[in-house]
């Protein structure tokens, strides 16, 4: 399975941002799906993970209330809609795939988009 995030950019406090991760070589609806990110100088963060079902999501949160994570199957694509961004949501958000089970942990994801880059500025 192929991930490929897009959807980063800069954008000041308050702004809004959408990212997406478009899904290739596998079975879309067979894996639960999962955001997370990076900021400078830390350890990658769990974000949002969506079933793949697409009918329970989970948040950590710090972005509870401000993204939401949905998947459309007819596109094989995940998005992450990201309103009221703080500065300290900036970071590479990264896109992943492949846990048994609905998880927030990095090593229980098998498949990985490249990062995209996300600036918030105050």
């Amino acid at each position: 399975v192929q991930l490929q995030a897009s959807g980063g950019g800069l954008v000041q406090a308050g702004g809004s941002l959408r990212l997406s991760c478009a899904a290739s070589g596998g079975t879309f609806n067979s894996y639960h799906m999962g955001w997370f990110r990076q900021a400078p100088g830390k350890e990658r963060e769990f974000v949002a993970a969506i079933r793949r079902s697409g009918g329970y999501t989970y948040y950590a949160d710090s972005v509870k209330g401000r993204f939401t994570i949905s998947r459309v199957y007819a596109k094989n694509t995940m998005y992450l809609q990201m309103n009221s961004l703080k500065p300290e949501d900036t970071a590479v958000y990264f896109c992943a795939a492949g846990a048994a089970y609905l998880s927030t942990m990095t090593n229980n994801y098998v498949y990985w988009g490249q990062g995209t880059l996300v600036t918030v500025s105050s």
